[in-house]
């Protein structure tokens, strides 16, 4: 078990204080592997401590309302991981009166828990013996083994697989799971990795054999395609009293039920004057009797698979509009609203100022 001792020595040494680390609370662990999915420690550790402040414990969760936990989440991106959450929670609660299932079979079937995050609550919780699988995992076998094979390939992941099998410290899981994807994370990174100074490099394939730049394969990544929001701002004032809309996002796609402005989306850039003329536009108004007060420049919002070209378009109007669906908001009210990051940055830059 030579690399496994030298991994939970340098471990030992050099892991980074973090909260979810000093508790075997599975609550806590599965709160902070989702949102360690798809995210940086650096960025999703205030998120972490934020939630637990107001949802201290799987209950409290379980009786969350989506808005607010969206609203908290706001920023972090991957919103199906909140709402996953919250299904997970109200069902480990109904089912298993809000214990976490010590199986790996039973854990694996509550939404949102794929084989990873169960492996990992099950190890860093209960000290069970199940092995995690994440990308800087992936990285340190890839290298370690010298893994030629595409990671994003089925064959190879069975083979990591396997290979992570023989160098898995049963007695140690916990530590051994903390110890490798740390490892990855600060000492075997995908650039610039510390080779030189590496605890395993003895045994280290790809590092006897000058190939440790060339591993792991990753696929290409998929075609980003392009997408053309138009966000209507609408300004309604009654009285003194200063009124605008929204409407939540129901589709199965991204930002599902986030707020927005009432959306049109084109399939290509569109000037004002082509827009205004739309069917879109003209159905979004019960009448024609409107003012554009300001057309911002393009916001472009990058996610991994698409690009979001956005302009925000500002109207005064002078009547109710035509979507009864739309959210009839105050505009001291705004910041309740849980929404996309490209509209909480035109917010501030354009209305929150201003107020």
């Amino acid at each position: 078990m030579k690399f496994s001792d030298n991994l939970i020595r340098w471990y030992n040494q050099h892991k980074r204080k973090l909260p979810w680390r000093n508790t075997n609370d599975a609550y806590k662990i599965w709160m902070s592997e989702v949102i360690l999915q798809q995210t940086r420690v650096e960025q999703g550790l205030g998120y972490y401590e934020r939630i637990i402040a107001r949802y201290p414990d799987i209950f409290r969760m379980a009786d969350a309302k989506e808005e607010d936990l969206l609203k908290l989440w706001q920023g972090l991106g991957y919103y199906t991981r909140a709402r996953n959450m919250l299904s997970a929670a109200q069902e480990i609660v109904t089912d298993y009166a809000g214990i976490f299932p010590q199986s790996f079979d039973e854990i694996i079937k509550i939404k949102g828990i794929g084989k990873y995050t169960a492996a990992a609550i099950l190890s860093f919780a209960y000290d069970l013996p199940y092995p995690v699988m994440d990308g800087n995992v992936k990285r340190v076998l890839s290298r370690y083994f010298c893994l030629t094979g595409d990671i994003a390939n089925a064959a190879t992941e069975k083979e990591l697989e396997n290979k992570l099998q023989k160098v898995f410290d049963k007695k140690r899981p916990s530590d051994f799971n903390q110890a490798i994807m740390e490892f990855g994370a600060l000492h075997c990174k995908a650039d610039n990795p510390g080779c030189a100074n590496c605890v395993v490099k003895d045994g280290c394939k790809a590092f006897l054999k000058n190939k440790v730049a060339e591993l792991p394969v990753k696929s290409k990544r998929t075609k980003v395609k392009t997408r053309y929001f138009y966000y209507l701002v609408p300004w309604l004032k009654v009285h003194s009293q200063k009124y605008t809309f929204l409407q939540k996002r129901e589709a199965e796609d991204i930002w599902k039920h986030l707020f927005q402005f009432p959306l049109i989306e084109t399939a290509k850039k569109l000037s004002w004057n082509r827009l205004a003329v739309t069917p879109e536009f003209k159905n979004f108004l019960k009448n024609d009797h409107y003012k554009v007060l300001e057309i911002s420049d393009v916001y472009f919002h990058k996610l991994s698979h698409q690009t979001i070209c956005a302009v925000f378009v500002q109207l005064e109007v002078f009547s109710g509009l035509h979507d009864e669906k739309l959210n009839k908001v105050p505009i001291q009210n705004l910041k309740k609203y849980p929404t996309s990051r490209l509209i909480e940055k035109y917010l501030i830059e354009h209305v929150f100022a201003d107020t």
